[in-house]
């Protein structure tokens, strides 16, 4: 994030404004919705400048720019047609540690004017850090688009009961789930619409006696839902998950989460890591004891695990300790990682030439004793495995299955860290993986493919590290 978001208060602030035409006037425009103090130094001003100088709404230094001129200034606007004096005014500000922003040149700004919706006081600001002006003014025509014009109305509205709700509902999760409820649901849309406002709110003193009711009978057990986070493209996030996430007041997530699914998880939310590595983390047990403990103080909680929590992800334990205690739960599915990772390498997991089933297959045993599967029905042909897990079991998956049948040359796929930007697929046989996975220097997380779609890679890969990174930046730019 190249620059930090903020929203500053101006109204009544002094602040300098250097050029007296039309770019200049705009600024002066957006200055004055937020009611600063401004002071427009110029040697003449253009019509609209003018206007606003007759009206009493600026003031006007008809001179050249000094470096006296900044004193005492909040934030300071070179706006003239002329580079030098643009920069001269820069420079001056930089030195009294006033922000300055010039018109066209972020290099010699500090601080940048988003595109603005307002509904306020609803401010939505967008910008692109001057990457792409015009693409920044879409993003804002299609908010403005999206954004019930009377949104203000409502962000007022609920300000105005926000004393009133606090007294009622003393607790600040119970209050929270209030405003959540309220604003999801036909509250806020009788407001959106314009309906009378008194009717409004005694709608909402109805609403109040109910969630007092509501929550006064809870017992204090919170809830908790078992979320699929994906292979790790955050874009792959179901929009159930995405909404579990955004109000759960606690996050437990594994080593499998990406950072970009975890950074959707709402700001204030607590987020407690629970990975398990081999002699170094969490065991079951553990992470079992401690959702039961967080439900039974109340809490919302999303388990958040890699790819879907019902395949090798141990969902099915920690819902049976969930039910041993009578909390409740539920389940949002994810897109494992099976499917997420073979769908960006190219590789059909089925196809009616090589593969008429296939099989999920854990790459380690319980307890790290032996793999209990039938390898011999796994060596037969026109399938696929697919083996979670299954680096460091490598050579004993490949040896297992030569062992009961499988033909040196059938094909096999890794594909490492699949569906993000740094994603590897390396290809071969089982006679060759091996030794072409230790050449690449692969490592975990990494699923195994074996089959003869793996063949397929070639022809039909479409995922690559450096369209991966374009779309990240461009997603980046769109959230600055």
């Amino acid at each position: 994030m190249e620059y930090f978001p903020i929203f500053l208060r101006l109204a009544g602030e002094p602040v300098l404004v250097v050029g007296g035409g039309e770019v200049a006037a705009r600024k002066v425009d957006l200055l004055l919705r937020a009611s600063a103090d401004v002071t427009v130094v110029a040697p003449e001003l253009g019509p609209r400048l003018a206007a606003l100088l007759q009206s009493g709404a600026i003031a006007h230094v008809a001179q050249e720019f000094q470096p006296e001129h900044l004193n005492g200034m909040r934030l300071a606007i070179a706006a003239t047609d002329r580079n030098a004096v643009n920069a001269w005014v820069a420079h001056q500000a930089e030195s009294r540690g006033i922000n300055v922003n010039v018109v066209d040149d972020r290099e010699l700004s500090r601080f940048i004017m988003p595109a603005i919706i307002d509904r306020s006081p609803i401010l939505a600001a967008v910008t692109s850090g001057g990457d792409a002006p015009v693409l920044t003014r879409r993003l804002r025509e299609k908010l403005e688009a999206f954004l019930p014009h009377r949104l203000g109305d409502l962000a007022k509205f609920s300000g105005s009961l926000r004393a009133l709700v606090k007294k009622r509902l003393t607790d600040a999760p119970a209050r929270r789930r209030f405003w959540e409820k309220f604003f999801d649901g036909p509250l806020a849309a009788d407001v959106l619409a314009g309906r009378d406002p008194a009717t409004v709110a005694r709608s909402v003193e109805s609403a109040l006696v109910q969630a007092e009711s509501a929550f006064a009978g809870q017992s204090g057990v919170g809830e908790v839902a078992l979320v699929g986070a994906g292979p790790g493209d955050p874009g792959l996030l179901t929009l159930r998950a995405l909404r579990v996430l955004q109000n759960a007041d606690v996050v437990l997530y594994d080593r499998l989460v990406s950072n970009d699914v975890l950074d959707l998880a709402r700001r204030d939310a607590e987020r407690i890591y629970v990975g398990k590595v081999a002699g170094t983390s969490s065991s079951q047990a553990d992470i079992n004891a401690l959702l039961v403990k967080l439900a039974l103080e109340g809490k919302r909680v999303c388990r958040l695990k890699g790819g879907d929590s019902f395949i090798f992800g141990r969902g099915g334990e920690e819902l049976e300790a969930l039910a041993q205690h009578g909390i409740r739960y539920e389940v949002v599915p994810g897109i494992t990682a099976a499917t997420g990772c073979a769908a960006y390498a190219g590789i059909p997991l089925t196809h009616r030439e090589h593969a008429q089933s296939l099989t999920f297959v854990t790459g380690h045993a319980k307890d790290d004793g032996d793999m209990q599967v039938d390898w011999e029905a796994l060596a037969r042909p026109n399938q696929t495995i697919v083996f979670y897990m299954g680096l460091k079991s490598l050579p004993t998956i490949i040896a297992q299955l030569l062992a009961h049948g499988a033909p040196g040359q059938r094909a096999a796929a890794v594909v490492e860290q699949g569906t993000c930007a740094t994603q590897r697929v390396v290809t071969g046989t089982l006679t060759t993986l091996e030794h072409e996975v230790a050449a690449a220097g692969l490592d975990s997380p990494s699923l195994l493919i074996v089959g003869e779609v793996t063949r397929l890679h070639e022809t039909l890969k479409w995922f690559s590290a450096e369209a991966a990174t374009d779309e990240t930046l461009a997603a980046g730019r769109l959230s600055a």
